[in-house]
């Protein structure tokens, strides 16, 4: 790894373990096989979402050329988010594409991945079914968002009515993240679901 890169890297991730971010649980960061080109992150979901209680987990490979090209970095943990992929955790944030900077840092960019949970783009989506129901459906979008994280990130709320409606699948034999996935895609209509998974 080119030297600059690493160096940047190592003072990086000193900061960040100093911050008042880690001290409040906020965000994490850790080496992957002690690799500065390897890292996982988490962040706390922020208070007053649907994420709330949640911990979502991050992987983060820094390129050679670092910190003049941005950090890729995708969701490990499944979230129900209009700018985040619901099957590759594809993130889609402007300061991991054409609006990175070498200015910025590995802590902006996990706060920056925070704020975007607390204020998504729905008309700039990386799942446009996801953005769909954030648009069409909000109050929707939100017991789906806090079923997933509840499923997905050790959030504290139950939604005993999803987990109803995808015990009725898995009943069908249908593999449980197929059946959540196409409940939350057709609104948790369970005849359009079934449809969808036999058809």
């Amino acid at each position: 790894m080119a030297n600059i890169s690493a160096k940047r890297i190592k003072r990086e991730f000193k900061e960040i373990i100093k911050s008042e971010e880690v001290a409040g649980g906020a965000i994490t960061l850790e080496l992957v096989n002690n690799s500065w080109t390897e890292l996982n992150g988490s962040i706390a979901g922020p208070h007053e979402t649907p994420y709330e209680g949640g911990t979502f987990h991050l992987e983060i490979k820094v390129p050679e050329t670092y910190p003049f090209n941005p950090p890729k970095i995708r969701f490990i943990t499944k979230i129900w988010h209009p700018n985040v992929s619901s099957v590759t955790g594809a993130i889609c944030l402007d300061i991991l594409e054409d609006q990175w900077t070498a200015a910025l840092t590995l802590r902006t960019v996990l706060l920056s991945i925070q704020v975007l949970l607390s204020a998504a783009e729905p008309n700039d989506p990386q799942d446009a079914v996801v953005a769909k129901q954030y648009i069409d459906n909000p109050h929707l979008f939100n017991v789906t968002a806090r079923h997933w994280t509840n499923i997905y990130a050790g959030g504290p709320t139950v939604i005993l009515d999803c987990n109803q409606k995808i015990q009725v699948l898995l009943d069908m034999g249908i593999n449980e993240d197929q059946a959540r996935v196409a409940l939350s895609t057709y609104d948790w209509n369970l005849e359009r679901a079934t449809e969808q998974i036999f058809s």
